[in-house]
């Protein structure tokens, strides 16, 4: 019987390849877990000036680790005691490696109010809602449709490499519990406490590896929370919002609580990481998708350019068209249209709930303007929509751009290279190939150098 290429591995708790920490990745990672209307897009700086004008759900923080016996996080160290005020909180551990990315955006994202999640994380949250964080974090590993989503965005060397692992992993489990089966126990010999040291010192030296693992950061019942998969604890409470909103999941000012906690963090990462003076963490944020909003803006101004050439016609007759700037009118044509919606006055589809509302408020309005000024308004208009027009095709450029670097990253050339070289091969070209020209250019081919050998991390 053949089987298909895409089920073949479909293992219970499978395992979840890394994927790159990019804005790009990370919005049509939630675009294929099912959320909608929110994207992600990367911080360069925690101040006001920032991060005031996005308003974002939750932020994701990204850092490179040890991950090596014993290596654990000194923020985390101090207190290890159950908070009550995080009972409320949606909170899974981390039981599969390289799942953080997906853990950190659920982490975030089922404790915020008024976002769609779509069916699927509906009917997972309602379904782990009464769970521990131990058992939701199981949930999440054997969940398929979670693993299939992260996976679809992840190199196909790192889905081989994360099988590669799990195989590796099992028969070396299997070959330990072998060897304690059939040996017969030893009695163990006294050490002292200082051989003992150095000897964790040195399987520490020996074992460590560096890892990149996200945590999350989000408002939630009136505090902010620290959400990291790995804390045995639960979830860390950064800080109570001082908001005067009444509304307990307002999002208002808790940036300010936040911003001395991811401070903190960023500069322990930079003291203890390898660093050689570089950054080896990088700051994500949650937020309203920027196309929706934008896209409505535009939509809300073709609606008010109809509006005012009904009443233009409506008093002027015998033409309107010498009463605007002529610069505007022959621009008007192509103002209102964009690369997705070529109609300039075809209304198109609308995202925003209150669309309807700020419709008609324009529309009355425009019905109460007074005859001496439609023209003006109408230029008005018109210039609004050049502006906005600018800003849906800056979204849709970004968002082309990262559908091209997906489809790059998720193409497996591995095929295509190995039929390279082996053509190569059999035409009798390789070994010239590899050996390359002279330095000298008198056609002879040089000797390859030796190179030493460097792990990439």
């Amino acid at each position: 019987m053949n089987e298909d290429s895409s089920t073949r591995h479909d293992l219970v708790g499978g395992p979840f390849a890394v994927i790159e920490s990019d804005p790009g990745v990370f919005t049509t990672l939630l675009h294929k877990l099912g959320i909608r209307g929110l994207e992600v897009t990367e911080l360069y700086s925690v101040e006001p000036f920032a991060t005031d004008h996005l308003n974002p759900y939750g932020l994701i923080f990204c850092y490179l680790c040890e991950d090596s016996p014993g290596a654990q996080d000194d923020t985390t160290i101090s207190d290890d005691l159950e908070d009550p005020d995080a009972r409320a909180i949606w909170f899974a551990n981390q039981l599969s490696d390289d799942a953080c990315s997906s853990q950190a955006i659920l982490n975030v994202l089922l404790n915020c109010k008024g976002v769609d999640i779509g069916s699927e994380l509906r009917e997972f949250a309602a379904d782990t809602e009464k769970m521990s964080p131990v058992m939701r974090g199981l949930a999440i590993s054997n969940s398929s449709h979670i693993r299939q989503a992260q996976n679809s965005l992840a190199r196909p060397a790192d889905i081989r490499g994360a099988y590669h692992t799990l195989a590796a992993t099992t028969l070396d489990a299997a070959k330990a519990s072998a060897k304690a089966a059939s040996s017969p126990p030893t009695k163990k010999r006294k050490t002292s406490a200082s051989a003992t040291s150095r000897a964790k010192r040195k399987a520490t030296s020996t074992e460590r590896l560096e890892a990149y693992h996200f945590i999350g950061y989000v408002p939630a019942h009136g505090r902010v929370w620290e959400l990291d998969g790995l804390r045995a604890a639960g979830p860390l409470d950064v800080g109570e919002i001082q908001s005067d909103s009444k509304d307990p999941d307002s999002r208002a000012g808790w940036m300010e609580i936040v911003r001395p906690a991811l401070q903190r963090r960023m500069q322990t990462v930079l003291e203890g990481g390898s660093g050689e003076g570089h950054i080896q963490y990088n700051l994500l944020a949650i937020v309203d998708d920027a196309y929706l909003g934008v896209s409505d803006d535009l939509e809300l101004l073709k609606r008010e350019r109809a509006a005012l050439e009904r009443r233009l016609d409506e008093n002027f007759p015998a033409g309107w068209a010498d009463k605007v700037d002529p610069a505007l009118l022959a621009a008007a044509t192509e103002a209102f249209a964009t690369t997705l919606r070529p109609s300039a006055r075809e209304p198109g589809r609308v995202f925003a709930a209150d669309f309807g509302s700020r419709k008609m408020s324009k529309e009355l309005a425009v019905l109460d303007m007074a005859a001496r000024s439609l023209a003006p308004a109408w230029e008005n208009c018109v210039r609004a929509a050049l502006s906005a027009k600018v800003a849906v095709e800056d979204e849709v450029a970004k968002s082309q751009s990262a559908q091209a670097d997906n489809l790059k990253r998720t193409f497996d050339y591995e095929p295509f290279i190995r039929e390279f070289i082996t053509s190569l091969q059999n035409e009798g070209l390789l070994e010239d190939a590899l050996k390359g020209p002279s330095p000298a250019g008198n056609g002879e081919p040089a000797t390859p150098s030796k190179k030493s050998k460097t792990r990439k991390k």
